[in-house]
């Protein structure tokens, strides 16, 4: 595509001095100063800082405002907005010598060219001269001011609607989990609803002990409604067991073997995530305590997180289960889909990781623990009304989640496409009187080539000392030549954002 009038082909390193941070050893961390702003504190994933009090030199300590690059592990470009900090390493403080903002969203155009160029593994990252190299086209500086001011119209208004989408995102899981957790407990769901608790609810679990659960607290449930234990309403609960790993095939098979991941956190099966299989001798000796069939209900015992409940479908007429997952098989007093649905219960699930052991951040729940697990029962009848209902919301949950999904997309999308047309010339039009942007480039290099040729006039001199006759005759250096001009370097030149 050919550059619309007045831009110039140039070179990222050209556009701007890239500062990168130092290393800061443990010893050097402290518990005041500046602080040290690390990669995890510019993408959000870590809000706590590390400190240096020691001195810093200028080109290390970072101000708000400043514009920062991570090059390594997560790539981004971000303005720094605290207070005064210390930079580490794998961050560039980027010094502009253009538009500060049209910079900022340059780079941030070009971040998948310069993802593909990353090195390493584990921790990838951009080399120095991958991102010196990168070809960019640039427009005058009167057209940088245009296209920012035209640019972040656009985006503020795009990042209002992305915002009030992932308010909604948020959402939906807690409101679901509400949903669930009500209609489980015979809550009312609706201003209309009328429930009438019961103290008699509890009289089925009368004289019996669990060392896990006190069926005393359990909460009061309509009339007609009753807690049992999970043992006592249905036929088997069991957990799975895991084979060698030679017994175990991916892809294909005789009998689908199931893991926790294919057990979504809305409710289903999802067999297309890394399918793994049994063959038919394993299945029926060395796993045959761990069989399920369709109606079955499973949900795992080993997480974060826990919950993950589904009914096995009918896609197959036997099934297979690891260790991490435990399947209750409803007896003729539970209905299969209510059993599900109290397992997701946000109430059950808390008393489940009341009692679950907690190792290295992992939650084990024991099988006999899932036995004496009080559920909540009502009529049959009212179970398959309930469902039903929980069915049918929740479809509409899984709708709405499709369509925030699909506008998230649809944003991204749009971001690309408005940052596209800002760097190709389309999203502004072009004054023919405004200076090339090749003119601004050759006074960059020429201001570079000077302070370059500075620094080592100096670095020259400086193991001489003149002698007192020579510092004497010495006349001061001229003053710079006055110019008509305000803006007498590139960075003076850069309009105000």
């Amino acid at each position: 595509m050919p550059l619309p009038p007045g831009w110039a082909w140039t070179r990222l390193g050209d556009l701007g001095n890239y500062i990168n941070g130092r290393g800061f050893k443990k010893t050097e961390w402290s518990k005041t100063g500046r602080p040290i702003i690390r990669i995890q504190n510019l993408t959000g994933s870590g809000t706590s800082f590390n400190h240096y009090a020691g001195d810093l030199d200028a080109q290390h300590t970072v101000h708000s405002g400043d514009l920062l690059v991570s090059w390594a592990a997560t790539l981004g470009v971000y303005i720094w907005r605290g207070q005064e900090a210390a930079l580490n390493q794998h961050i560039f403080k980027v010094e502009p010598f253009i538009n500060r903002s049209f910079l900022r969203h340059l780079i941030d155009y070009k971040i998948r060219e310069l993802m593909s160029a990353t090195h390493g593994s584990g921790m990838v990252h951009v080399t120095r001269s991958a991102f010196d190299e990168l070809t960019v086209a640039l427009p005058s500086l009167a057209e940088q001011h245009r296209i920012v001011e035209a640019l972040e119209g656009h985006l503020s208004h795009l990042d209002i609607a992305v915002d009030g989408v992932a308010n909604v995102k948020r959402r939906i899981r807690p409101l679901t989990d509400a949903f669930v957790s009500r209609i489980t407990l015979g809550l009312p769901i609706s201003i209309n609803s009328r429930t009438a608790p019961s103290r008699d609810s509890r009289r089925l679990l009368a004289g019996l002990s669990s060392k896990r659960f006190d069926y005393e607290l359990l909460p009061d449930l309509p009339h007609g409604w009753h807690w049992r234990r999970a043992l006592d309403i249905c036929d088997s609960i069991s957990s799975g067991s895991t084979p060698k790993a030679h017994l175990m095939h991916p892809g294909s098979g005789d009998i689908p073997f199931l893991k926790v991941y294919n057990i979504t956190q809305d409710g289903r099966i999802d067999f297309t995530n890394k399918p793994t299989y049994v063959d038919v001798e394993t299945h029926e000796n060395q796993l045959k305590r761990s069989r399920v069939r369709p109606g079955d209900v499973l949900t795992n015992i080993v997480g974060p997180p826990l919950g993950k409940t589904a009914v096995v479908p009918k896609q197959h007429s036997e099934w297979n289960i690891n260790q991490a997952i435990v399947a209750f098989r409803a007896g003729p007093e539970i209905h299969p889909g209510w059993l599900a649905l109290t397992l997701r219960s946000r109430f059950i699930l808390e008393m489940l990781q009341r009692t679950a052991k907690a190792t290295a951040g992992q939650f084990n729940v024991a099988l006999s623990t899932c036995r004496e697990l009080p559920l909540p029962v009502p009529p049959v009848t009212t179970q398959i009304e309930l469902v039903a209902q929980a069915d049918e919301l929740l479809a509409m949950n899984e709708r709405l989640t499709a369509q925030v999904a699909s506008l998230s997309m649809r944003s991204q999308h749009l971001r690309q496409a408005l940052l596209s047309h800002a760097f190709t010339g389309r999203l502004v039009p072009q004054d023919p009187t405004d200076e090339p942007a090749s003119v601004l480039l050759d006074r960059i290099r020429a201001e570079r080539e000077a302070q370059s040729g500075s620094k080592a006039g100096k670095a020259r001199r400086a193991p001489r000392r003149p002698r007192k006759a020579a510092a004497a005759d010495a006349s001061p250096p001229p003053p710079p030549a006055a110019t008509s001009d305000p803006a007498t370097t590139a960075v003076q030149q850069e309009l105000p954002l």
